[in-house]
């Protein structure tokens, strides 16, 4: 006999698996999947590998800001609420909680993650390190309205490490501003990583090799999107028939990743068709996209926001902005 009640629950899966398909299907023939597949726990796992690699300055540069700022920041703030977007292991995030919970008594942080199990296993290390902090994790994805009640007495301090919004085009970098500028209020303020274009102090070699390192990690961490869609959707993707590319593209200002089909595949997406991809072929799989502050400017103000302070690192490879709701 049938549970009335899990029914619903069936058909909700049945028709976002549906959906998936076809945004997968309708994506591969344009030859660009989405950076949102790149993770399960595997991904997330690979990731963070990726973030001690000595080629990958981002995340060491972006820590060493963290460090020398988030004190000043958090005497001056003083937020109730820490709000992270994209927080995996929130490692990084640490260096604002221990400034956090010096200076505010029993704060509340909220990491918002795609990944439920990665997110649980990073809100039981935070319980264990920082009893004095209440973690109160939320499943999200960026793209979407935040799914963030309030916690904590205000202001909140919303933050995006990781030079994560340059995964996103233009359009769609200033939608997810939208939802953080939606979801704060007058006092509160939104701390964000910012990777920047080549210039004097960093050179486009030194940019690409942060994506293209020399263990190949970010080359399995590429691959691994196929798994998650064959988890997933159903597709029969072969990883080890696509090979790991990354390209700056100047004029768009980002870096390209992509798989190239090494020898010819063809991949079936259940119930949509069969896609044949030829020796050389390539899909992109993310884009990231390098900043300067009138871009910067440019984006947060189309959002409703305004940049309020940034900091570089001395060859300004990297800088953190903190913004507040632009004035009505």
């Amino acid at each position: 006999m049938t549970d009335p009640a899990a029914a619903p629950v069936e058909t909700r899966e049945d028709d976002e698996v549906g959906a998936l398909r076809d945004e997968v299907w309708d994506r591969l023939q344009r030859r660009r999947l989405s950076s949102r597949w790149f993770y399960d726990r595997r991904g997330s796992e690979l990731f963070e590998r990726i973030t001690r690699l000595p080629e990958y300055y981002p995340t060491r540069t972006e820590l060493a800001l963290l460090e020398a700022h988030a004190g000043p920041w958090m005497q001056r703030i003083r937020p109730g609420s820490v709000v992270e977007l994209g927080a995996g292991s929130a490692r990084k995030t640490r260096v604002i909680l221990d400034a956090l919970v010096e200076e505010v008594e029993s704060p509340v942080y909220v990491p918002l993650d795609v990944s439920a199990e990665f997110l649980r296993a990073t809100a039981e290390g935070l319980r264990t390190d920082y009893p004095q902090l209440r973690v109160v994790p939320e499943v999200g994805d960026l793209t979407r309205p935040l799914p963030v009640v309030r916690h904590g007495d205000p202001p909140a301090l919303f933050a995006l490490l990781g030079s994560t919004l340059g995964n996103f085009p233009p359009e769609m970098a200033i939608r997810i501003l939208g939802h953080v500028a939606r979801a704060m209020g007058a006092d509160d303020r939104f701390l964000m990583g910012a990777d920047l274009k080549p210039g004097p102090g960093k050179s486009v070699a030194e940019l690409v090799a942060a994506y293209d390192d020399a263990q190949g990690v970010t080359a399995e961490f590429n691959r691994n999107m196929l798994r998650v869609l064959n988890a997933r959707a159903g597709t029969d993707f072969d990883p080890e028939a696509f090979a790991h590319r990354a390209i700056w593209n100047e004029v768009e200002g980002w870096i390209e990743m992509h798989l190239v089909s090494r020898g010819g595949a063809t991949v079936t997406v259940p119930g949509r068709g069969a896609m044949e991809f030829a020796p050389g072929d390539s899909v992109r799989t993310e884009i990231s996209t390098k900043y300067d502050r009138a871009t910067l400017d440019h984006l947060f103000g189309e959002a409703g926001l305004e940049i309020v302070e940034e900091v570089a690192d001395p060859a300004r490879r990297y800088a953190m902005v903190l913004a507040r709701l632009a004035p009505a």
